[in-house]
């Protein structure tokens, strides 16, 4: 899994203040010291599983924080367009099992999530008897592997459609595919450099199928106003099930950003980006950002144990805590080193379509902490 990349490396496993070693006893009393000084924290990075953001979400409540996920940009995306008209998605175990037609926008799939043909696509059982569905790759992000468009090769060698168009003309492009799908004439022979021909091949797989899955990785949309696109997509889908079946199936961008999401909601009734004020967190998915609240924060803690993500450069006094293999361009006024989850200690995950909970396993012994232990006992010190 790409959250793992590194995670097998061996390390020191040494907690540090300003850089130099210490006892993690002491690493977690400074870090105690710098939330207790702290009039407005921020806790950012946030790449954990359950466990981890229920203690975060405790300490949070206790020091008055605002709370932002490291790919919150492209969440953001999604729910804007799910808050305004609400959308429809599908499963995993939907596309598993009854998709015909996968129309990627703006993605390969296998960048973010490699084993997603291997396991849903050119998988050998399904409850029904289907065709091995048709791929189409509509906009390819640029810095894309050649490699990854193998695995959208079918075992019997049927290769995918891939139409070339820029990502930051998909709004264009998806406005388009729009205006088709409702029977609109365009006065062009191309839009975004997509002949009308191709865009049209596109609709006519889609009224075709079965039970087509549309599939977007939002964190790809990088361009302003990017919900919108978002938005149309979910129109697309909305306006084709008038007449056959397809579904939505948006793409996260990992280091947890599912389960933080969800369970932040499911104990706030908010997604990240949220802030606690009096005991109570409210919402707000532009201020409570991290781009705008450094600009203000005295306090930072980076939270990153999937991967060894630094923390943005900052005035902030900053607190990270996350995978033993950091190396930092800047130290950090406190390090604290601590396991990975599914690795070093169990935990719980959201799966990305969160739908199902999944338990993860410890799979090798270690002396590191969980962040859930070390957030617990920073915790215990503010009381």
């Amino acid at each position: 899994m790409r959250f793992y990349q590194h995670a097998w490396q061996s390390s020191a496993n040494i907690p540090r203040l300003a850089g130099k070693a210490t006892d993690l006893t002491s690493a977690i009393q400074a870090a105690a010291d710098i939330l207790r000084m702290s009039e407005q924290p921020l806790f950012a990075g946030l790449g954990t599983e359950v466990q981890g953001m229920r203690a975060i979400l405790s300490l949070a409540k206790k020091t008055h924080a605002s709370l932002d996920h490291m790919h919150a940009e492209a969440t953001v995306r999604n729910t804007l367009a799910m808050q305004n008209s609400g959308w429809q998605t599908t499963t995993l175990t939907e596309v598993k099992n009854r998709a015909d037609v996968i129309l990627a926008i703006g993605t390969d799939i296998v960048s973010s999530h490699p084993r997603f043909f291997e396991k849903l696509v050119w998988n050998e059982y399904s409850l029904f008897n289907k065709t091995s569905p048709e791929i189409i790759y509509l906009a390819l992000p640029s810095h894309l592997q050649a490699d990854n468009l193998q695995a959208g090769i079918s075992p019997t060698g049927q290769k995918p459609s891939v139409i070339e168009a820029d990502t930051a003309k998909l709004p264009e492009i998806i406005n388009a595919l729009n205006a088709l799908t409702n029977k609109r004439k365009l006065n062009e022979q191309q839009v975004a450099g997509v002949t009308i021909e191709a865009l049209q091949g596109i609709v006519d797989k889609l009224q075709k199928a079965k039970y087509a899955v549309i599939t977007w990785s939002a964190s790809n949309f990088d361009y302003p106003h990017a919900e919108l696109t978002v938005q149309s997509i979910t129109q697309l889908i909305a306006k084709l099930n008038e007449h056959t079946r397809v579904a939505g199936l948006p793409l996260n961008a990992g280091d947890g950003d599912t389960s933080v999401n969800n369970a932040n909601t499911w104990l706030t009734g908010y997604p990240t980006r949220s802030q606690f004020f009096a005991g109570q967190a409210t919402y707000d998915s532009y201020y409570f950002s991290s781009h705008e609240q450094l600009k203000k924060s005295d306090a930072l803690l980076w939270v990153s144990t999937f991967n060894a993500h630094q923390p943005p450069d900052c005035a902030a006094n900053t607190i990270v805590i996350g995978q033993a293999n950091m190396q930092f361009d800047k130290a950090p006024a406190v390090f604290i080193p601590v396991g990975t989850p599914g690795l070093d200690h169990a935990g719980t995950m959201f799966r990305m379509d969160s739908s199902v909970v999944l338990p993860l396993k410890k799979l090798r012994d270690s002396q590191l902490p969980s962040l859930a232990q070390v957030i617990e006992q920073i915790e215990a010190l503010l009381t």
